[in-house]
């Protein structure tokens, strides 16, 4: 196998498949960081909707608990091929990483929703009722009260589903996404060695992990400090 390795080597990493590579982990980025931010938004508002006590948002607060328990419990491939035939239909001209990253947003609303709604239920409550005694409105309360105390307990989990994430966008392969695990699929299936092919984008899945990993660490022992001066 070495010896295929070595004589495979030289034409695998030419310029040509290399960019390739580069473009496969662009994407695979690409479609985690805008569905997570897209998810981190909307997520923020079933978030605050639920934790509102609101008497004629009631109805939206049985909607966002009925999506998060939902999407929660379906397997992300599922949800993949669900806004794939929903939106084909309509949509015919509709990329394939589009379909992939309104599936991410799907998902990654639902999971990020209850890692937020922990942290904004982590504020005391007496903090609550001093915005109140200050007639703060409800969304004075949650952006200059809540989640600046509630960042700490957030951003920790929030960046460690982000890098969870960067690996289950392999997943988007087995509609046609060309991102990292389909680029290897590609080249193993011309004719290189699994362990080139795979290897190298074994690689760059650490490449794109880690900084973010390392991210989430630094954040919670910032974070974490701040608790504890």
């Amino acid at each position: 196998m070495l010896q295929r390795i070595l004589t495979e080597a030289p034409e695998f990493f030419s310029t040509y498949n290399m960019l390739f590579l580069l473009e496969a982990a662009g994407r695979t980025l690409g479609m985690t960081l805008i569905g997570c931010s897209i998810g981190f938004a909307l997520g923020l508002v079933l978030a605050a909707v639920r934790g509102s006590s609101s008497r004629p948002l009631a109805p939206f607060r049985t909607l966002s608990i009925i999506y998060v328990e939902t999407f929660r419990r379906i397997p992300f491939l599922v949800i993949l091929f669900i806004v794939l035939y929903a939106i084909q239909p309509v949509f015919p001209d509709a990329s394939l990483t589009l379909i992939a990253t309104v599936a991410i947003c799907l998902l990654s609303t639902a999971y990020l929703s209850e890692i937020i709604r922990a942290g904004l239920e982590s504020v005391p409550q007496q903090q609550l009722e001093s915005a109140a005694v200050l007639n703060f409105g409800p969304l004075r309360t949650l952006f200059s009260v809540v989640l600046p105390q509630a960042w700490r307990v957030i951003l920790p989990p929030a960046v460690a589903f982000a890098v969870m994430f960067i690996k289950d966008t392999a997943l988007a392969s087995h509609m046609g996404v060309v991102e990292l695990t389909f680029a290897g699929k590609i080249f193993v299936e011309r004719g290189f060695s699994p362990a080139l092919g795979f290897g190298a984008i074994l690689v760059l899945y650490f490449a794109l992990s880690w900084p973010l990993s390392r991210l989430g660490v630094h954040l919670e022992k910032r974070l974490a400090a701040a608790r504890n001066p």
